[in-house]
């Protein structure tokens, strides 16, 4: 059985909640900036905590007063902008949950989070606007921002639909419940369909504590956040963990190597967190002579790029399910190089021979080995509470006792630290993204023509991995069958998760009955890959 946290546990968040966390840090850090949103175009905009919690209660307000009720869920359909944070937080403040879609889903996709989530209202944003209205049929009312992440829209909004409108008279805080759902992000699994990840507000208070622990975030600190909003690393491990220190967060619409540099010189910028694609883009870019960085976080400890940069990268592994770092760097003593780090303390953390026995009875990885990674918490808490609607789901991710199965493998080294060593094979990581096959795969075999398809991972040297299709066409199969594939999936999947080639196949490899045996056709791009410079 797993453990999952009950009203009669004690645990550190009892009688708190994200709202009361606000209100903590608007009375003890009124004047000092909390949120500075510096748009590509436009002005930047700046909320010391008190202002930025007395907007949250406004729109919190608002929401009350349009008929949202608590427990209900709100669809909010934004990329990086101050509007998305406003939002998510008014959402807390009311009691509300917070479904974080990502900005790049197709209308497909849309319309799947709208109706799993059972989303009331939705918020987004003008570029978006007719896409959310034309796929979410099921939300009571849709409100846009003013502009595009700072940027004025091709086509005006009827006022009566603005942002601005949801701000009503400012509600009172009630009273927190820790084990009151908070919000759901939507992640890429091995199924045909995304699951949605709930937290309660004990899981976000524990991302911001936790978080902000492993980083030794501090009240100075500037963080800046360019990863997108609607994942966890932004979320939790930036904003969350700032509002937990009492930090600043300096909110970018999206990664730009262009501008790293001058944004963080201007805001003094003391901490990020990247993904590989960031670090190699801005190896093209002239480092400052002088910056303010003391620590980035990243995919691995201590890369050779570090020298280049002059600053200290904290690796770590993390999944939404963890809210955190189950596996993380010190950011006080020297990590072993391109590793992970070692189990966070907070955590379980079990490598094993083979994932499907309980974690008692498999045997256990040593040192020079790789295994499968399990990781142990409670639910609620330290580890997400479930998958919405899905309970077959989230039952078969654990073991039979409270075990998380994580699907990703990893090598343990001589000294004790931990590298991660692959994904299941099934799952891509597209330029930071979490693709799984399937979902490709699923909408390439509604195509009239294809017989069977498979998707597997390719080398890139900036995305880290792009999908290749593979498709064995059905006898009658016309001419235009990937032109009409291709259709297929860019109306049906974020652009991310389109296949960057196609090939049409006479058969498959087949491994043990008869299925597709994918690992070879991984061989087979690999062989295709130039080597590597020496």
């Amino acid at each position: 059985m797993s453990l999952l946290l009950t009203h009669h546990d004690a645990h550190p968040f009892m009688g708190m909640d994200v709202a009361w966390l606000l209100e903590q840090r608007a009375l003890t850090r009124r004047d000092h900036p909390f949120l500075i949103w510096v748009p590509f175009d436009g002005p930047e905009q700046r909320f010391t905590y008190g202002q930025f919690v007395a907007r949250v209660q406004r729109i919190a307000g608002g929401l009350h007063a349009r008929g949202v009720q608590r427990g209900e869920r709100v669809l909010i359909h934004l990329d990086n902008c101050a509007e998305a944070l406003l939002a998510w937080y008014a959402c807390t403040w009311l009691g509300a949950v917070a479904v974080t879609t990502n900005a790049r889903a197709a209308g497909d996709e849309l319309a799947y989070y709208a109706e799993h989530s059972q989303a009331v209202a939705g918020i987004t944003q003008p570029r978006f606007a007719e896409l959310v209205a034309r796929h979410c049929t099921g939300l009571k009312w849709l409100v846009v921002t003013a502009d595009d992440n700072g940027t004025p829209p091709a086509q005006p909004t009827p006022h009566s639909h603005h942002f601005d409108t949801l701000d009503g008279p400012p509600l009172p805080r009630h009273a927190p419940d820790p084990l009151a759902p908070c919000s759901v992000q939507y992640t890429s699994g091995t199924t045909s369909r995304p699951k949605g990840v709930l937290w309660t507000h004990a899981n976000a208070l524990w991302g911001a504590r936790v978080n902000a622990l492993h980083e030794d975030l501090r009240a100075e600190d500037v963080h800046l956040v360019h990863l997108p909003l609607f994942h966890t690393n932004a979320q939790a491990y930036s904003v969350l963990a700032c509002l937990w220190a009492g930090a600043t967060a300096v909110v970018m619409p999206r990664f730009s190597a262009s501008r790293f540099w001058p944004v963080s010189l201007k805001h003094r910028c003391t901490w990020t967190s990247l993904v590989p694609f960031c670090t190699k883009a801005l190896m093209e870019h002239e480092v400052p002579a002088m910056h303010h960085y003391r620590l980035w976080g990243s995919a691995v400890n201590e890369p050779p790029t570090d020298a280049h940069f002059r600053v200290k990268t904290i690796g770590w592994w993390g999944m939404t399910e963890t809210i955190t770092q189950g596996i993380v760097g010190s950011p006080h003593l020297p990590n072993r190089s391109l590793s992970i780090g070692r189990p966070a303390p907070e955590y379980g953390i079990a490598v094993v021979e083979d994932d499907s026995m309980p974690v008692r009875e498999a045997r256990h990885v040593s040192p020079g080995g790789s295994g499968h990674l399990l990781i142990r918490g409670v639910r609620g808490l330290s580890l997400f509470h479930e998958y919405l609607a899905n309970p077959r789901a989230t039952a078969d991710s654990f073991d039979p006792d409270g075990w998380f199965r994580t699907g990703d493998m990893i090598n343990v080294l001589d000294d004790g630290s931990l590298q991660f060593g692959d994904r299941t094979k099934d799952m891509l990581k597209v330029g930071g993204e979490n693709v799984a096959a399937s979902e490709i795969e699923r909408v390439v075999l509604q195509v009239a023509g294809v017989h069977e398809c498979a998707v597997v991972a390719k080398k890139h040297p900036m995305l880290d991995e792009v999908p290749v299709l593979f498709v064995l066409p059905a006898a009658h199969a016309d001419i235009d069958l990937l032109e009409r594939i291709a259709a297929a999936c860019s109306a049906q999947l974020a652009d991310f998760k389109r296949p960057h080639e196609m090939r049409i196949v006479k058969d498959f490899p087949r491994s043990t009955l008869e299925k597709i045996a994918k690992a070879e056709l991984r061989k087979m791009l690999e062989a295709e890959s130039p080597a590597p410079p020496r």
